[in-house]
């Protein structure tokens, strides 16, 4: 089972499309800060919160909810691919409806490998995987450049250190983060 989760108006084929908002006529109308949902446990292979996860778990007893029905409902080795604006971008920032930062440091938190790491050298990261007994290892992550950022780098006109240094310092330079999870079970 493959489920477009947040799919607003872009459903995509192949998937089953899941929102909040029967307006935008997926296949199945859901609330997804209500638990339970109503799919199955370990049946789901793939999930895509595309431009959605930002928008839910605004609450963080709600958004480790959500973490915890997606690990549920995902098979062993399940991909999860999530698109969300970079919360230093505009496009974050300048919508109201986003309620959570999503990060790739955020979703480390849900690795009990580097929970373990971390609670081994005695760092302060909360142990989240550990806590709500989740395990999801982040397996890629793409950070979409503004154009004119591209060019700069792709000219060599910046190096990738520079770049580095630009994106922790500036706003509107990473649109968005691509990050990819697998689940571990």
């Amino acid at each position: 089972m493959r489920l477009n989760l947040g799919c607003g108006f872009n459903k995509k084929d192949g998937f089953i499309n899941v929102d909040k908002f029967a307006v935008c006529e997926p296949d199945i109308v859901l609330d997804l800060e209500l638990i339970p949902w109503q799919f199955k446990t370990d049946k789901v292979d793939e999930v895509i919160f595309n431009h959605s996860l930002e928008h839910i778990g605004g609450d963080t007893e709600v958004f480790f909810g959500i973490i915890k029905e997606l690990y549920r409902i995902c098979k062993a080795g399940a991909l999860i691919q999530i698109n969300v604006p970079h919360p230093r971008h505009d496009n974050f920032l300048n919508d109201p409806t986003h309620v959570r930062l999503i990060t790739p440091e955020l979703l480390g938190l849900f690795s009990k490998r580097l929970n373990h790491e971390w609670k081994e050298k005695g760092v302060s990261n909360s142990p989240l995987a550990i806590y709500l007994d989740v395990d999801f290892e982040i397996k890629a992550v793409t950070h979409v450049l503004e154009k004119k950022y591209m060019t700069l780098l792709n000219d060599k006109k910046i190096s990738e250190q520079e770049l580095v240094t630009i994106i922790s310092e500036r706003n509107n330079i990473v649109s968005e983060y691509q990050i990819t999870l697998e689940v571990i079970k």
